[in-house]
Order: structure tokens, then sequence, then C-alpha cells
């Protein structure tokens, strides 16, 4: 396994709600026009105490997948536990770990970014059920 390619889209504070979730489809939509991807893999809905920000982060999510169907990729979904289940070990895996097990997975700098490295490793746990290493029957959203 290698990383192609890893980062996060910022928006500014400055924008408007809907100018950031513009921002965010069109950059997506740049990614996967550059990347070609086959398949890509998103984290599963979340709950939150804070409704704001559930609601605020369920908007991006649709976002992003609506960019994701616009050029035909397929995009399946992983629940958290799962994630750090596949490339920890225990489900119940800090952040921390996790980026220090996608660091080292990937033969990476193990600085890596937060939330890069839980888009690698979602990444990871869609390749390990694309090669039988972990069992699934996930089908694309």
């Amino acid at each position: 396994m290698r990383a192609i390619a890893h980062g996060c889209i910022r928006t500014k504070p400055a924008w408007n709600h809907s100018s950031c979730l513009l921002c965010i489809q069109e950059k997506l939509v740049d990614i996967i026009r550059e990347t070609q991807p086959q398949e890509i893999s998103i984290e599963g809905a979340f709950y939150s105490r804070n409704v704001r920000t559930a609601m605020t982060l369920g908007e991006a999510r649709g976002v992003a997948l609506a960019a994701c169907a616009s050029q035909g990729i397929p995009v399946y979904e992983y629940a958290p536990r799962r994630v750090k289940m596949a490339v920890v070990g225990v489900g119940s895996a800090e952040k921390d770990q996790v980026m220090k097990m996608v660091a080292r997975l990937l033969g990476m700098d193990a600085r890596i970014q937060s939330d890069a490295a839980d888009a690698l490793a979602l990444a990871i746990t869609h390749l390990q059920q694309a090669r039988g290493v972990v069992r699934s029957d996930n089908k694309p959203l």
C-alpha cells in the first residue's frame, strides 16, 4: 500500500456556509479528476451532542457524496469503530493510535495531519475489504 495523495480541504472562516460547501464540492471534483480513483470510502454518520455541528458535518458529507456521484465514482461507507479495528486492531483505538498505524502501514511521516490520517485509514479499510482481509458485504451508497 502507498498513499498517492492526501490532505485536507480548508475553507475560510469569513466565507458564508454555502460558499464553504461549494468550495468542498469543487475541490473534491478537482481531486477526483486528478487522481482518478476507482472507488471512494467515507466515514459513516456519527452522533454528536451538538446538533449544529452534526448538521454542518452532515451537509459537508452530502456535498462529498454528490461530488463523487457527479463523477460516477462508487462510494463505500465504514463506521469509525470498524476503521479503527481494521487499522489498529482495536475498535476503541484513540486518534493518535490510528495516526501512528496509518503512518506505519504507508511508510509515512508519523506527523501526518489528523483528518488526513482518518481519510487514509478509511482507504486502508476499504482496500483490506476489497482484498478479502476484512470480510464484508458492503455495497456502494
